[in-house]
């Protein structure tokens, strides 16, 4: 291991004894987190308007606080998008992560705090790079650059000292410059605008370097790959061929159950790792503490109140929520998040499944909007993916990507699940890959099992292989072309899938 490896193992390792103790005593750090945001939160608009003063407990927090979604806490955030301090968190908010969602076109300003910054966001990504070198103490991580391909908005000036962008670009203009220094990209091309240019100036500054390590969706990385490819000038198709000292791949924001074949084609190595991190705007949650485990360590130290609500109680003004301490394996909770950038009670829209609680891991099951539950299956995102790398493991097919929506009940059939899959490789049948999908997902899910009995009420699934680049082209048809813009999974609603068919037919 080189000099420069082990100093920085050295300074990250620190970091896992701390870590270490958090799985120790897990209920009593999060109690400690919860008390501080409290306290830190007293005297702001949002506390005075909520009773924090008189908050002894966590019960009266959730007696006096509401759970939020981000149109509830909307009023509170444009006072501190217009400059007001003391609003939602101790003095001035200046930084602001924009997002559309997925769904929603509408954007949403999410605070980030310099609490939330040096505290969550950037101890998340030293623990990430802790644990990794922890798992893998021969690493040369340090002996070549990283290659974080991130969005695509540049930060612009909201008011007077207050900034805003999506949130790679806010995390860009705050990084330490030490950190910079192993940085592939120049910060210039890091907060270009337009996707398309982006990746051909990534491309082109990158081609010769010695990158060895990448972070990024699985979805815009292979497009990355793919134009590395073709400047290459060979035939190869193997990027240990551009980058020999590639080593790992840190993922987030969708499954990468679809895409690991994928990867694995195109970096065939066994010294290849895949590492997965569960970050958002509103802050860093989970990340992979074992290599060969694909569930998630909840970091519960990283001033972020967890809570957690059964699917079945959401809508509720004040549902029954379960602190860690109290959830159970195997149930798909919404999850609501107290945080150090002034979120209060937060329904995130994610929803999680525990794996283990000693220590406390998660599994991402899918957005509180994402799924289909037109007949009373309710099927999850997790669900889709795994029945999808089962069905191309045994199709040999790979996927670029996929969508999939409701067919409902007409006079002449039941309904159906229709889903639009672009394949990166073809399967050797397509009707078997249905099959298999089909297959799969009753032994995943009960309620689809119950469902597809006899084909009463869900014949089999309606399956369309998409021509290559449909996706790509849709998205960039909304808009949203890279970064941390992903394609709707599940949708209970047809308006993704005709939107999708539309298009295709139309030959846009």
């Amino acid at each position: 291991m080189s000099l420069i490896n082990s100093v920085a193992s050295w300074y990250l390792k620190k970091r896992i004894y701390q870590i270490e103790l958090f799985i120790k005593h897990p209920v009593e750090t999060q109690m400690e987190v919860f008390h501080r945001l409290i306290n830190a939160g007293a005297n702001t608009a949002f506390g005075i308007a909520h009773g924090f003063n008189s908050i002894k407990s966590l019960e009266d927090f959730q007696r006096q606080v509401p759970v939020s979604t981000y149109e509830d806490v909307h009023p509170y955030i444009q006072r501190s998008l217009e400059g007001e301090s003391d609003v939602l968190w101790p003095g001035e908010i200046k930084w602001f992560s924009k997002s559309s969602g997925t769904t929603n076109a509408k954007s949403k300003f999410i605070p980030v705090t310099r609490e939330a910054l040096d505290d969550c966001h950037f101890k998340g990504g030293k623990d990430m790079l802790a644990v990794y070198l922890h798992n893998n103490p021969q690493s040369e991580l340090f002996n070549g650059r990283g290659l974080p391909i991130g969005g695509s908005h540049e930060v612009n000036q909201l008011s007077s000292g207050s900034y805003y962008g999506d949130l790679s670009a806010v995390l860009i203009e705050n990084t330490p410059d030490l950190f910079n220094l192993f940085r592939a990209t120049s910060k210039r091309i890091s907060l270009m605008g337009e996707w398309e240019s982006k990746i051909q100036a990534i491309a082109d500054q990158v081609l010769n370097l010695n990158v060895t390590s990448i972070a990024g969706v699985p979805t815009w990385t292979l497009v990355l790959f793919n134009r590395l490819f073709e400047l290459s000038g060979t035939d190869t198709r193997n990027l240990r061929d551009i980058w020999p000292g590639l080593e790992v791949f840190f993922h987030g924001g969708v499954s990468f159950k679809p895409y690991r074949k994928q990867f694995e084609a195109l970096i065939p190595s066994e010294g290849m790792h895949y590492f997965e991190t569960y970050n958002a705007s509103e802050g860093f949650f989970g990340l992979q503490d074992e290599s060969d485990k694909d569930d998630l360590l909840l970091m519960l130290d990283y001033g972020i109140f967890y809570e957690f609500i059964r699917l079945e109680d959401l809508g509720e003004v004040f549902p029954k929520s379960y602190t860690i301490a109290e959830v159970e394996l195997g149930t798909t909770y919404a999850m609501v998040i107290s945080t150090n950038a002034g979120l209060w009670r937060y329904l995130i829209g994610d929803t999680v499944r525990f794996t283990s609680t000693s220590p406390f891991k998660i599994r991402i099951a899918g957005r509180t909007q994402h799924f289909i539950n037109a007949f009373g299956e309710e099927l999850m995102v997790d669900n889709a993916d795994r029945a999808l790398e089962k069905a191309c493991a045994e199709t040999g097919a790979q996927i670029e990507n996929y969508t999939a929506a409701p067919i409902y009940f007409d006079a002449n059939a039941s309904g159906a699940h229709e889903w639009l899959v672009e394949f990166a490789v073809a399967p050797s049948s397509l009707e078997q890959f249905a099959v298999v999908l089909d297959d799969t997902l009753k032994e995943l899910n009960s309620d689809y099992e119950a469902k597809r009995h006899k084909s009463i009420a869900l014949r089999p699934p309606v399956l369309q292989s998409l021509p290559k680049g449909t996706f790509y082209a849709w998205m960039k048809q909304r808009g949203k072309l890279g970064g941390q813009n992903k394609v709707p999974r599940l949708a209970n609603t047809r308006e993704f899938v005709e939107d999708i068919l539309e298009m295709i037919q139309v030959g846009v």
